[in-house]
């Protein structure tokens, strides 16, 4: 059945006058005998504005751990545009992958506070953060700062069914002031998360950083040089493993483990 005639059977052009720019039409399984099966059985959009139907989209909530302590002042810069850029990166994996729609929770810590700058707000929404917004001082509380931020996040998610959450954490030190949370529960709580529908990745520098991450069941690690340069590509790999996430998960792939490592064996290709 071609769109055209779906939409003089469904009404729309009467509808989409209502409402212009989507539609959510469901369709009962037993009015299979109306319309084909795979049209039948399947909750789907309309875009007006792209005249044709997609099926419902998958839920990716991207969830951005940041240091915010005093020994990132020396690539504060950096770590602004970087992560500037990487929202963008996470907005334009709607139009590569346009079954899937993204959301960030962006959150920033250090011993004065844990601020959430945005919570589970689509990607294409976000405004770029600044010195006002990030602001390196203090010390490194992680494992309160991943403990208040994943649980409120899965708490969330609790009634939800099609979505992915990928934690991405990025620090350049080891965890030092928590009062809440011990790294027994954040392991506890990783390890918990990991059966679901969770990937964790580790990003650090001036630190053991793969023997800290395996502490708290996180296997997924990059190590970066804490100056400009290694800042940037370091973002520019995080970037590229990103969208290979996306890639996974548009190819029914697993995605839990071995986020870095397409990027590892580009570079040594090299």
């Amino acid at each position: 059945m071609c769109v055209n005639s779906l939409r003089k059977i469904l009404n729309l052009p009467k509808i989409e006058k209502m409402f212009p720019e989507h539609l959510i039409i469901n369709f009962p399984v037993n009015d299979s005998n109306k319309f084909p099966n795979k049209i039948a059985s399947t909750l789907i959009f309309y875009s007006s504005n792209k005249g044709s139907f997609m099926q419902k989209q998958h839920q990716v909530h991207n969830l951005i751990i940041l240091d915010e302590s005093g020994s990132m002042e020396s690539i504060k810069d950096t770590i602004i545009s970087g992560f500037n850029e990487l929202v963008q990166t996470i907005s334009g994996m709607e139009s590569k992958f346009p079954d899937q729609k993204h959301f960030i929770t962006f959150v920033t810590f250090n011993g004065l506070a844990q601020k959430i700058l945005h919570y589970m707000e689509p990607a294409n929404l976000l405004k770029e953060i600044n010195t006002k917004k990030y602001n390196p001082q203090a010390s490194t509380p992680l494992y309160d700062a991943m403990g208040m931020i994943i649980k409120k996040l899965d708490l969330s998610c609790q009634d939800k069914t099609d979505y992915n959450v990928l934690v991405t954490i990025l620090t350049d030190g080891e965890e030092n002031a928590s009062e809440e949370y011990s790294g027994k529960a954040i392991k506890k709580l990783v390890e918990d998360l990991k059966q679901k529908n969770w990937t964790f990745t580790y990003i650090g520098t001036d630190h053991d950083v793969e023997n800290f991450a395996f502490s708290i069941s996180i296997e997924n690690t990059m190590v970066f040089q804490k100056d400009i340069e290694g800042t940037r590509d370091m973002f520019a790999k995080e970037r590229k493993a990103r969208e290979n996430y996306s890639h996974k998960l548009y190819a029914n792939r697993t995605v839990s483990d071995n986020y870095f490592d397409d990027i590892d064996e580009e570079s040594q290709a090299k």
